[in-house]
């Protein structure tokens, strides 16, 4: 395989449109979210999938998509479909598709089979090997106990993904509405499924994704639910609407206030760990004491806040002798 491809895209809104349906694929392109993942899971008929095939392919080739991220998700392992998704999403447009999301992983052999198929394809249309990532979708239990080693399956998994509808279900939640909380549980009943998958990411340097909330003339049920993803540290969430975009993209950067203060910090560490700074391992900003592990978090709003585009309003002065 060749170098690795930087898998830390940006994905603070990832943005679901059906495979199958020209006219949102369209209007897709002209849309800020971070992230277009073009389904043929669960947002296209069994009978629409072979058609929607195909439809993806022309709009990934002659769309314009510059600034995001592209992604197909193909049906899961268990159905008839996969194989069939992928070769003719990949070969059809490979060289215009960033990442193949694979829904309903259950185990790493899932997520080893789609890394040695994109390979067959990609050397055999003469593609960069590894260039296409893999998003895993945990969408039930096997999925979370098996999250770790999914996350370790490949060097082309960029991300983790919870699904809450499918995992609902599959563990019997007395809930509807995707992404409540059910009635009679006084915590939050997700907190164990969202830690372990962000766990399961950070350790291996992959980003976590929380899934879609399904009220979608509800937005301020979204942002509560996308802020308790956020305050964690997952990096993006699913975006069904176009009038969800906009809240994902605000919820899931830093304020400007905490990009200018870290970025403050970066550079004053630089200052004091420096031969001109005194060569000093911690020192004071302000009235604030900053040292290596300061310099860490303001690494991840800074890394955050860049990836969006922020632009800093505040500049480090080299205090006076």
């Amino acid at each position: 395989m060749t170098s690795p491809v930087n898998r830390l895209r940006p994905r603070r809104s990832c943005l679901a449109v059906p495979g199958s349906n020209p006219r949102f694929l369209e209007k897709a392109q002209g849309l800020a979210a971070d992230q277009v993942f073009l389904d043929l899971e669960d947002a296209c008929a069994p009978l629409a999938k072979p058609e929607a095939r195909h439809t993806i392919v022309k709009f990934l080739n002659e769309g314009d998509w510059t600034g995001k991220t592209r992604v197909v998700r193909v049906n899961d392992w268990t159905t008839h479909w996969t194989y069939r998704d992928v070769v003719t999403v990949v070969e059809g447009a490979g060289q215009n598709l960033d990442c193949i999301m694979l829904p309903k992983v259950q185990d790493a052999q899932q997520i080893v089979a789609l890394d040695l198929l994109l390979t067959q394809i990609e050397k055999t249309m003469g593609f960069e090997v590894g260039k296409i990532g893999i998003e895993a979708q945990i969408e039930n239990a096997q999925g979370l106990v098996n999250v770790n080693a999914i996350a370790q399956a490949s060097q082309r998994v960029e991300t983790i993904i919870f699904g809450p509808a499918d995992f609902m279900a599959s563990i019997n939640m007395k809930s509807l509405v995707v992404g409540e909380q059910p009635p009679g549980y006084p915590a939050d009943a997700y907190h164990h499924i969202l830690m372990s998958i962000l766990m399961a990411a950070r350790a291996n340097n992959l980003q976590a994704i929380d899934g879609p909330y399904l009220q979608i003339r509800n937005p301020e049920g979204y942002k509560a639910v996308a802020q308790r993803a956020a305050a964690l540290g997952f990096d993006g969430k699913w975006v069904l609407h176009p009038d969800q975009v906009a809240a994902a993209n605000e919820i899931f950067s830093p304020s400007q206030e905490d990009f200018d203060h870290a970025e403050l910090i970066l550079d004053a560490y630089d200052y004091y760990t420096s031969e001109a700074g005194g060569k000093k391992g911690s020192a004071m900003l302000g009235d604030e004491m900053i040292d290596e592990a300061s310099r860490k978090m303001a690494l991840v709003i800074s890394g955050k806040g860049r990836a969006a585009g922020m632009q800093r309003t505040s500049k480090f002065e080299i205090p006076e002798a």
